[in-house]
């Protein structure tokens, strides 16, 4: 002689036959229904040891260990200022090699910039020390992307001759060329920080007005180029030459 009792404490009505000699299966499956629909609905676990009631009005207690942590608690505001976490401090090799590097870089610009003097052309520019900390300390970065940097490196210098060209010096050409460089390279998806200073740099460099449009060419991607081959041989230095 058996009866029929729904249980309805999960989200899933289930039908269950028991036996009036052993009321204690329909017991453990009620609780274990119960803390299913808890965690479920509230995020949490019941607490430890926390007493249910169970059928015949006796009480029972059921120990739950741990808590549901949620993912989508926000961090707190000073984490930012934190340093990131690293899984193991960098080798000696991974700090000297990326700092040789931008050296070589910096002094053979240097060095086209004495047979370019007499031109009034200087390779040597303040956006391109910004790249070569992009590329040899954080190779792996969206910055260091090739067409991040070509595309927003040509985009944003000649979005400066323009800017220049239709308002002449001042704050106003700066203003516009900036916010219109940030526009460029959020539509474009080549997001590269350094080639934001390009139009800023052209419009208040009086020897560089006379490079015209070819300045989208001109210090700016030229010397990415050079810097890029320099990058590859930092890589094969740091791959085979350990220490």
């Amino acid at each position: 002689m058996g009866m029929q009792l729904r249980a309805c404490s999960s989200p899933i009505h289930q039908n269950i036959s028991f036996s009036p000699a052993n009321p204690l299966l329909i017991h453990s499956h009620f609780v274990q229904n119960k803390g299913i629909v808890l965690e479920r609905h509230f995020g949490v676990n019941p607490t430890s040891s926390r007493s249910i009631s169970g059928i015949g009005g006796r009480r029972t207690r059921r120990r739950v260990n741990g808590i549901v942590a949620s993912t989508n608690v926000a961090a707190p505001f000073w984490d930012d200022w934190k340093p990131q976490k690293r899984p193991a401090a960098p080798s000696l090799s991974d700090i000297l090699w990326p700092s040789a590097g931008a050296f070589a870089a910096m002094a053979i610009l240097g060095k086209m910039d004495q047979f370019l003097a007499p031109r009034g052309i200087s390779m040597t520019i303040a956006p391109l020390g910004a790249v070569s900390a992009v590329l040899f300390a954080a190779p792996s970065s969206p910055a260091a992307r090739k067409y991040n940097m070509f595309i927003a490196q040509i985009g944003c210098a000649a979005i400066g001759v323009l800017a220049f060209s239709i308002f002449g010096p001042g704050w106003f050409a700066r203003s516009i060329a900036l916010a219109t460089s940030i526009a460029f390279m959020i539509y474009t998806g080549a997001s590269h920080p350094p080639a934001a200073s390009l139009p800023i740099l052209f419009i208040d460099g009086a020897k560089l007005h006379h490079l015209n449009f070819w300045y989208a060419l001109f210090p700016g991607a030229a010397g990415c180029i050079l810097l890029c081959l320099i990058q590859e041989m930092v890589f094969y230095l740091k791959d085979n030459f350990k220490f």
